[in-house]
């Protein structure tokens, strides 16, 4: 499906074999798109799905329920936390 033009800002170039344009304009005329539209849309479908991956975190049920519990029910801070709290606020809240 096409999409609506939006103001060009940017150009890519990429240098591909033969085959793999062939392959491009017969999957772009599929979906009724150019060439341009198909490799632009799948570009950024490919992106979009890269950052989601990359950012979004997906945890197993047993994962979750752990979380959730250290939550809303955290461990006391051992002294070692409790030291490195102290040093923090010597040194981040002079003032």
């Amino acid at each position: 499906m096409p999409q609506p033009q939006t103001a060009r800002a940017a150009r890519l170039e990429a240098r591909i074999s033969p085959d793999l344009k062939r392959s491009l304009e017969y999957a772009a005329s599929l979906r009724g798109a150019t060439l341009t539209e198909f490799v632009v849309q799948s570009a950024q479908e490919a992106a979009t799905r890269a950052i989601r991956e990359s950012e979004v975190l997906t945890l197993s049920e047993r994962a979750r329920t752990a979380f959730a519990e250290l939550l809303l029910h955290p461990p006391r801070p051992n002294r070692k936390a409790l030291a490195a709290a102290r040093r923090y606020k010597a040194e981040f809240t002079r003032g």
